[in-house]
């Protein structure tokens, strides 16, 4: 199997399948040696830089600001692509700066925050598309957007076709998909300083291990410590000076 590439999750669950098969009908307990799990390579998420995040949205596809604004919702409010695609207008309230995620992973609900820019984005989305029931609607219009065209509109502002805008691409080469988005959300409210729980909650994690991940890759903050290699050096310093000349 492992010649194969088979990934180590169907890798182990086979495995399972036969220890089961030679401990209980064969009785073959020592079989169990020669099967060992797997364990499978945990990645850090890929982020995005805030310039890198406006160019992709700036070059969102049209026509209109349809997509510029999902993409957009996604990044300003961490939401998942199936969050995004299930909006309704309903689900954006103005008035209190919130979003509700209706039945996000593990049929939960949530409220996440609505940015003033974001909501200046979607109120000129609507002035031009005025979508009714789905915030993004596809076609037909009884129909959200799919994930897939919002991850076909990503892929289109990381890889723009036109000339113009060559520049732009030519600073965006890390491997980043529509998921990176959310990554890159909360990598930069970690790095601003907001508490790892209060983003749990904003994500919809159900463990906070899960969000933890974050602060290995939020580079702001790895920057700004303090290695006691300095102290060390501060304190040789100082030994240096009591010294007798």
């Amino acid at each position: 199997m492992t010649n194969t590439q088979v990934t180590p999750s169907a890798c182990n669950a086979r495995f399972t399948a036969l220890r089961f098969f030679f401990s209980m009908p064969c009785g073959r307990d020592e079989v169990k040696t020669y099967m060992q799990f797997r364990t499978e390579p945990r990645k850090l998420p890929t982020v995005l830089s805030f310039e890198e995040v406006s160019e992709l949205l700036t070059l969102a596809p049209g026509p209109g600001l349809k997509y510029r604004a999902a993409l957009s919702i996604s990044y300003g409010a961490g939401l998942r692509a199936s969050e995004v695609c299930n909006l309704t207008t309903g689900d954006i309230d103005s008035n209190r700066m919130l979003i509700h995620v209706d039945q996000g992973k593990g049929r939960k609900d949530r409220k996440v925050m609505l940015s003033p820019g974001s909501l200046d984005l979607l109120r000129d989305y609507w002035c031009e598309a005025r979508p009714k029931g789905w915030m993004f609607p596809g076609k037909p219009k009884i129909n959200p957007i799919s994930p897939r065209q919002c991850n076909r509109a990503f892929t289109s502002a990381k890889h723009p076709l036109t000339a113009a805008s060559s520049d732009y691409w030519a600073g965006i080469t890390k491997p980043a998909t529509l998921h990176t988005l959310r990554h890159s959300f909360a990598t930069h409210l970690l790095e601003a300083g907001t508490d790892v729980r209060a983003i749990q909650v904003l994500l919809g994690h159900a463990k906070l291990t899960t969000t933890a991940q974050y602060t290995k890759v939020a580079t702001k903050m790895i920057r700004g410590t303090t290695s006691p290699f300095e102290a060390l050096k501060q304190l040789n310093l100082q030994t240096r000076k009591k010294r007798p000349e």
